[in-house]
């Protein structure tokens, strides 16, 4: 049944997402007052905060508000000379189209939520040995014939992303346990770099994980 349906847990859904959407956004503020940056950092911080908050009700406006967020995020990884991930967002970007495609298929509108599933443990099993096996080949390609700094590091997180969104555009609930790890990198990689806006971001984009599985789970179960 779509979550979008569901007549018990809709209206209390919406409350949190609403409630953790506020919270989400004064927090961006607050970090930007904290630790100024460009504006730009503010409004992709914000652009995120909406974007994973609408994914995690598995509403189809996450990849408009998406669009804008990569956008504005991939200049400001030229700002901070994070090459690396403009390419990452590059990908981002057009599977974002294909996503829509997807979703609309698996029944997401205008206010129908999409229909979420879950990989069978043995296809998940398999999916995890497989990205660390590719992420190890990736390090050792960069660190032998790159100059990058931290070739394991990049590799480590460029190739779950690729995995993340591949399954995040196909409904996938195990979307957010990549996604938690991930985020976890760019917290540590965000508060290196000391912007405040894009480190609160992924610092809520960790949280927003936890609810998304949870949310996402739900929907699968009912």
């Amino acid at each position: 049944m779509p979550f979008a349906k569901m007549p018990l847990t809709k209206n209390a859904n919406r409350i949190f997402a609403t409630v953790f959407l506020v919270t989400g956004l004064t927090v961006q503020v607050v970090a930007y007052l904290w630790m100024p940056d460009t504006p730009l950092s503010l409004v992709s911080g914000m652009l995120g905060i909406c974007s994973v908050i609408l994914c995690s009700v598995g509403n189809i406006f996450t990849f408009l508000f998406g669009f804008a967020q990569i956008i504005t995020y991939t200049y400001i990884c030229y700002l901070n000379h994070l090459y690396g991930n403009i390419g990452i967002n590059a990908f981002y970007f057009l599977s974002q189209i294909y996503g829509i495609y997807l979703w609309r298929k698996r029944g997401a509108g205008m206010k129908e939520a999409v229909e979420t599933r879950h990989l069978k443990r043995s296809v998940w099993m398999l999916l995890i040995g497989g990205i660390a096996l590719v992420s190890l080949a990736t390090g050792y390609i960069l660190d032998t014939y790159t100059d990058d700094p931290q070739p394991y590091l990049d590799a480590f997180t460029t190739v779950p992303a690729i995995a993340a969104q591949v399954l995040l555009v196909m409904a996938y609930s195990e979307q957010w346990i990549l996604w938690f790890l991930i985020d976890i990198v760019y917290v540590v990689l965000w508060a290196q770099a000391g912007n405040g806006c894009m480190l609160m971001q992924y610092i809520f984009w960790c949280i927003n994980c936890v609810y998304g599985w949870i949310s996402w789970t739900r929907q699968r179960e009912a």
